[in-house]
């Protein structure tokens, strides 16, 4: 999995398509309705904190992770121009380690479609249900199967901005796998040429099935299930999915794997 040691820095200029303001007032208005009106969030896979700093500014304590120092750097621009208390740690997903629990879990933006590994996968949601409060709710999207086949495949895109050019290419592998690399070309302006890096990841979907086996096997249970930035169900054509959970089990009820 990337680190994003490249992308980082154009990380923000290149999602320009998502909307945070009406992502983060989406997921406010399920937190609304689920009754989490306050309390401790922790945002997984916190990227460059945008969505860390809509909810603290609502009244939230914030916890943002991520593996990507460089992601974090990018956050904590943010935190000090917000003049919040986010905590941020880097951490992976696989070894979330908490100095205790929370009461809403966010994880945005098909992050955990980024661990290709099945058994891993099982794995973050365990290590997610160990760090629940009672009653708390977890909120995670995935990308599903069809963007995979259908929309993703082996298709490119070309993002042509005013200061970095890049080429997203994709090669569709067994499994729902899509290998991703990304050349980015960002301008500079002493030398007046272009730098070229290159970033390399891939994504995995998983169908309905295998999520709610391993959202269940770690002790947690679907409550809803919404086609993104909705409150209708999934269609077969539906991109992204968004998955509302709460833990069902006592905590420690059965033993975590060992971190590496």
């Amino acid at each position: 999995m990337s680190s994003y040691e490249s992308f980082a820095a154009f990380y923000d200029e290149l999602t320009t398509n998502v909307d945070y303001e009406t992502r983060g007032a989406y997921l406010w208005q399920i937190l609304q309705n689920e009754g989490k009106r306050s309390g401790l969030l922790l945002d997984l896979a916190c990227g460059t904190g945008t969505l860390c700093e809509y909810f603290s500014a609502r009244g939230y304590d914030v916890i943002g992770v991520d593996a990507s120092e460089e992601m974090l750097a990018e956050a904590m621009e943010k935190k000090i121009e917000a003049q919040s208390d986010t905590l941020y740690l880097c951490q992976r997903m696989q070894d979330l380690d908490l100095f205790g629990t929370v009461d809403v879990v966010l994880c945005t933006l098909d992050s955990l479609n980024h661990i290709t590994d099945k058994d891993e996968l099982a794995g973050v949601f365990e290590r997610i249900a160990l760090f629940l409060n009672e009653d708390a709710r977890v909120i995670f999207d995935v990308n599903t199967v069809y963007k995979h086949e259908e929309v993703l495949q082996n298709n490119t895109f070309v993002y042509d901005l005013d200061d970095i050019y890049c080429v997203w290419q994709n090669t569709l592998q067994p499994d729902h796998v899509v290998d991703i690399t990304l050349d980015l070309f960002a301008y500079d302006e002493e030398n007046d040429c272009y730098d070229r890096t290159q970033e390399s990841f891939s994504e995995r979907a998983y169908t309905e099935e295998e999520l709610r086996q391993m959202i269940e096997a770690a002790g947690m249970t679907v409550l809803a299930r919404y086609a993104e930035l909705s409150f209708d169900a999934p269609a077969p054509t539906t991109e992204r999915v968004v998955y509302v959970l709460k833990n069902v089990v006592c905590k420690n009820q059965k033993p975590l794997p060992e971190l590496e």
